[in-house]
Formats: C-alpha cells, structure tokens, sequence
C-alpha cells in the first residue's frame, strides 16, 4: 500500500502557461522525491502594455511516501 501527500506551489514563466508549470515540477522534483501527478488549480496571465508579460500557474503536486 502507499500513501501519497500533495502541496501546493506557484511557477512563473515569460513564456507559457506550459513552461510554467514544466517549470514548476521540475522545481518540485528536485525537493520532493516519487513526484507522480500535478492538478492546475489556477492560471494567471500579467498584462502590460496590452501585452500578456508573463504566465502564473498554482497547482498541487502529489507524491508518494516512501516506505520504512
């Protein structure tokens, strides 16, 4: 049997929605060992100029206990 547990990070990126959140598991995954899923709670855009300038995205990451 495991046990999963989940937390909850923000990722930026200049470029996508996409790049943010790779980004952000990438991020994770270097702290948390069996990271095994990710939910998109929310996507942000920040405008200037009329322009998208950047991407935001919250989301739960999952990953399993280890055993001992």
């Amino acid at each position: 049997m495991s046990v999963a547990r989940v937390t909850e990070i923000s990722a930026t990126s200049p470029t996508s929605f996409d790049d943010a959140v790779a980004k952000g598991i990438e991020r994770a995954s270097k702290t948390l060992r069996n990271v095994k899923g990710a939910w998109i709670k929310e996507m942000n855009a920040t405008v200037e100029n009329g322009k998208i300038s950047g991407y935001k995205v919250n989301m739960v990451i999952t990953f399993i206990l280890d055993d001992t």
